[in-house]
C-alpha cells in the first residue's frame, strides 16, 4: 500500500484536500475552529472544534457533498506571506491558531497562509494550483483527539480522508483498505476464536482461547522439534528476576524505562523479565565448560513482559507480554561463522516451509557518535561488526547496513518481512555478543588448559510467537494450513435422524488418528452449517448423507473449493496425514 507522505505529488494533493475538507466543514458548521491538518501515511486528517456538535457517520457524506461543490467551483489556491502581528490579527478569534502563532520565535517571522475562495488557513504548503485537482477523494472515518495530544485539554474531532489524481487510483486504494480490514489479525482472531483481550485483565495482555492454544502449541512444537534436531538444549527459567541481574547485564541502565516497575519483597527488588539472555548467562555459568562442550545452544520458549505505551498496543502484534522463541548459542571465536551460518540456514528453512517469501536482511550496526546507547568498547564493536559482515559476505546473503540499530551489546542481523498489509516488521533476528559473557565472567577451558571468554549468538527465528501468529493470520486471511488449523475437519450429517450415528462413527475414527475434528449436528439445514464452516475457514467439511451411510464413504469439500469429492474413510485419513506431513 502506498505511503502518501513519502510521495511528493500525493503529499501535496492530500495537503490541499485537507484544506478543501476544512472549507466544507466551515460552510456546514460556521462556528468550527481548526487545529492542525497534516498529511500522514494513510492520507490526511484535520482536528476540529465543533463546540457541542458531534460528527456522525452520515455527516461524512454531507461534508463530501459540500467538498464536491467547492471542487466544481474551481477556485485557485493562493499563497500569502504575512507577519506575525498580521497573523495574530487575522486569527484573533481562533484560540488554536493563536496558540500556533504565539509559539513562533521571532516577532517578524514571515508566516504563510493559503486561501481558496472564502477560506484561509495557516500552512507552510506546498499546495496544488486549484481545488479542481482534489476531485478524487474519500472521507474515511472520524475519531476523537485531544488538543496537542494532552488528555487535560479539549477533546477535538478528527476527520480522516485520502485523495488521488484519478478515480482508478482511488478505487484501487479503497479496495486495498477493504482487503486490509479483512486481513486484520484482530478481526480474524475474534472470528476464529484465537484470542481475546479484556481491560479487567489489562491492556496488552492477550488470553489465548482453545483454538488459539492449539495454534500456539503447533507452532511451539514445530520450532522446538527443529531446534532439537539441530542440537539445541531446552530450558525453563522464571518470568521475573532480581534487579541486580539486569544491572549486571546492563539492561537496567539501557532498558529500565521499558520494564514494568520493580517490586520489593523481603528486602529484594524484582522486575518482570523483559528478555531472557541474563537468565541463560547464569545457566551457562552454573557449570565448568571445556572447549569440547562448545557450541552450547540453550533454547527456551519464554514469556517476557515490557511496558509498551497504550497507544502503541495492537492486538497480539504489539503487546505487554509476549513469548519469545529464544536461544543463546555459546561458542568459541572460531565457531562464530559456522554457528551464524546455521542460524541463517534455520531461518531460511522455516521461511521456505511456511511460504514466507517477501523478506530482506538488515545488518544493524552501532552509531559511533552515540556514546550513551552502546557499550563503550571500540575494539569489541569493530571486531564484532567486521566478523558479522564477513560471515554475511561468505554466506552470499544480500543485506543492507543500518547505522544506529544495533543492540547495546553488539551488532545484529534482522530479517525484515513485508506483510500482506501494513509496514515491514522484524520477524527473525541474530545478534553477536562479546559483551554479556564478559559482564557475567563466563569462561571455558581451551585446548591449552587456559580460560577463555565465549562468544554468544542471541537468536529468535519466530521473534515472538504472538507477533508471528498475528503476521501469519494476516498472510493467510485465517485460512491456515491443515497442520496449524485448530479444527481440521468438520463433520456435517445431512439429517441427524438417519445419518448422525454414522457421523459419530467417522468422528471417533478421526479422533483415534489424532485428527482435530468437530461434529456439527445442530438442528439446522446442512447448507447453513456448511456456510458457517466456510466462515470459520475449517480446511475440510465432510457431508454425510444416505449414500455415504450405505457405502461407508466420505464426501468432503475442501475450503476454497466448490467441488465435493467422495472417497473411502481410509483414503481420507491418508489424504489428511499426507497434507500435514507436507
Amino acid at each position: 500500500m502506498i505511503n502518501i507522505k513519502e510521495d511528493e505529488r500525493l503529499n501535496k494533493l492530500n495537503h490541499s484536500c485537507a484544506h478543501l475538507m476544512a472549507q466544507a466543514v466551515k460552510h456546514l458548521y460556521p462556528e468550527a475552529k481548526f487545529w492542525v491538518g497534516p498529511v500522514i501515511e494513510e492520507g490526511f486528517y484535520y482536528d476540529i472544534d465543533l463546540g457541542e456538535e458531534k460528527i456522525k457517520e452520515e455527516d461524512l457524506e454531507r461534508i463530501s457533498k459540500e467538498m464536491k461543490k467547492i471542487v466544481k467551483d474551481g477556485k485557485r489556491i493562493v499563497r500569502h506571506e504575512i507577519s506575525k502581528d498580521e497573523a495574530l490579527e487575522m486569527f484573533k478569534d481562533d484560540p488554536y491558531k493563536i496558540d500556533l502563532i504565539s509559539r513562533m520565535d521571532e516577532k517578524d517571522t514571515v508566516i504563510s497562509c493559503y486561501s481558496q475562495g472564502d477560506f484561509t488557513d495557516l500552512c507552510r504548503g506546498p499546495h496544488v494550483e486549484t481545488v479542481k485537482e482534489c476531485k478524487y477523494f474519500k472521507l474515511l472515518k472520524f475519531s476523537g483527539a485531544y488538543f496537542k495530544g494532552d488528555s487535560n485539554n479539549q477533546m477535538l474531532q478528527r476527520i480522516y480522508g485520502i485523495c488521488f489524481d484519478t478515480e482508478e487510483d482511488l478505487n484501487k486504494h479503497l479496495q486495498e483498505l477493504e482487503d486490509a480490514k479483512n486481513r486484520d489479525h484482530r478481526k480474524i482472531g475474534k472470528d476464529l476464536g484465537i484470542y481475546m483481550m479484556d481491560d479487567l485483565i489489562g491492556k496488552g495482555l492477550p488470553m489465548y482461547l482453545p483454538n488459539g492454544f492449539i495454534l500456539w502449541n503447533e507452532l511451539e512444537n514445530y520450532i522446538r522439534n527443529k531446534e532439537i534436531k539441530r542440537g539445541y538444549k531446552h530450558v525453563q527459567t522464571p518470568p521475573l528476576g532480581n534487579v541486580e541481574l539486569y544491572k549486571t547485564s546492563g539492561h537496567w541502565e539501557h532498558y529500565k524505562d521499558s520494564m514494568f516497575p520493580k517490586m520489593e519483597v523481603e528486602g529484594e527488588e524484582f522486575v518482570l523479565r523483559p528478555m531472557n539472555c541474563p537468565h541463560h548467562m547464569v545457566i551457562y555459568g552454573n557449570d565448568i565448560h571445556s572447549y569440547r562442550d562448545l557450541p552450547l545452544r540453550i533454547a527456551e520458549i519464554a514469556r517476557d513482559c515490557r511496558f509498551e505505551a497504550s497507544g502503541a498496543l495492537k492486538g497480539i502484534e504489539r503487546v505487554r507480554t509476549f513469548c519469545q522463541n529464544d536461544s543463546h548459542i555459546f561458542c568459541t571465536l572460531e565457531q562464530v561463522e559456522s554457528e551464524f551460518k546455521g542460524v541463517v540456514d534455520l531461518i531460511l528453512e522455516v521461511y521456505k516451509e511456511l511460504g514466507i517469501n517477501n523478506y530482506r536482511f538488515e545488518l544493524s550496526l552501532r552509531d559511533k557518535e552515540d556514546t550513551v546507547k552502546y557499550h563503550p568498547d571500540d575494539e569489541m564493536w569493530d571486531k564484532a561488526e567486521t566478523m558479522l559482515r564477513q560471515v554475511l559476505n561468505d554466506i552470499g546473503v544480500e543485506y543492507v547496513e543500518k547505522i544506529g540499530e544495533a543492540a547495546f551489546y553488539g551488532p545484529k542481523l534482522d530479517v525484515q518481512v513485508k506483510p500482506a498489509v501494513g509496514n515491514e516488521i522484524t520477524l527473525s533476528t541474530c545478534q553477536l555478543d562479546f559483551c554479556l559473557p564478559a559482564k557475567f565472567n563466563l569462561n571455558y577451558i581451551d585446548k591449552n588448559g587456559e580460560k577463555q571468554t565465549p562468544v554468544v549468538l542471541h537468536r529468535a527465528v519466530f521473534g515472538s510467537i504472538d507477533r508471528f501468529i498475528a503476521y501469519y493470520l494476516e498472510e493467510t486471511k485465517g485460512a491456515l494450513p491443515v497442520w496449524m488449523s485448530p479444527v481440521q475437519v468438520n463433520i456435517l450429517p445431512v439429517n441427524n435422524k438417519y445419518h448422525e450415528e454414522y457421523a459419530k462413527e467417522v468422528y471417533n475414527k478421526l479422533i483415534e488418528e489424532n485428527i482435530r475434528v468437530e461434529l456439527d449436528n445442530r438442528d439446522e439445514k446442512v447448507g447453513y452449517r456448511m456456510r458457517e464452516s466456510v466462515i470459520r475457514k475449517i480446511p475440510y467439511a465432510l457431508i454425510l448423507g444416505q449414500k455415504e451411510v450405505d457405502e461407508k464413504t466420505i464426501s468432503y469439500r475442501k475450503y476454497g473449493s466448490e467441488e465435493t469429492i467422495t472417497i473411502s474413510q481410509e483414503e481420507f485419513i491418508n489424504l489428511i496425514n499426507k497434507e500435514m506431513r507436507k
